[in-house]
């Protein structure tokens, strides 16, 4: 089976158009052969899968190469998906080790694994940030200048909107390092955003 990404958009054949079966049902279909559902499953969240990786390695070619391991991985796996997740838990999962392994492989920021299970998270909700589209492109350059370890857990919530526990089986920790990690990640956000000239209070 040929599987190709370009810039976020992976192609496979055939071309048929997306159906609105579910998710958990094109995994069954493709442990049985189905090229039809794997097409479907790429069409579906093949630039969801990009973006993400993307923000962890930096680098377009990269990304496209490891969207494409990781659909490779849903192709030849799909036996063995279990539904305690969602399917898209499952597929950032595997793009979270697929990234960190490309990470490993060349020079990178020190990961901040330290975690501080008990840590009060009383900094301000940065989805407020969000909202204003005039901060917008800032934020993402402050996000650039996070750790990989706070950048994904900020990603994975505000971008894919996943909760606390399923950011925890995406990365492979407890709920409260992931709270921890997004204690750490608000606060270097807003001292970043200081630094643009944008007041912590008013974001």
């Amino acid at each position: 089976m040929s599987i190709t990404c370009t810039a976020g958009n992976l192609h496979v054949a055939p071309t048929d158009q997306v159906s609105d079966t579910s998710d958990a049902a094109l995994i069954q279909s493709i442990a049985a052969d189905d090229k039809r559902a794997m097409h479907i499953l790429f069409t579906r969240h093949n630039v969801r899968v990009f973006r993400f990786v993307l923000r962890l390695v930096g680098d377009k070619s990269t990304a496209e190469d490891i969207v494409s391991e990781v659909f490779l991985d849903v192709w030849r796996q799909a036996g063995k998906f279990q539904s305690r997740s969602e399917v898209t838990t499952w597929l950032l999962a595997i793009a979270r080790n697929k990234s960190f392994s490309a990470l490993r492989r060349r020079p990178t920021e020190e990961l901040d694994e330290e975690a501080a299970a008990t840590i009060e998270d009383t900094a301000d909700d940065p989805e407020a940030m969000m909202q204003n589209r005039q901060k917008a492109d800032v934020l993402l350059q402050c996000l650039t200048q996070l750790s990989p370890a706070h950048r994904e857990v900020i990603d994975l919530v505000y971008y894919h909107e996943k909760s606390i526990e399923e950011v925890a089986k995406i990365i492979g920790v407890l709920p409260n390092t992931v709270k921890t990690r997004m204690f750490y990640a608000r606060k270097r956000i807003a001292e970043l955003m200081t630094l643009q000239g944008i007041d912590r209070a008013v974001v």
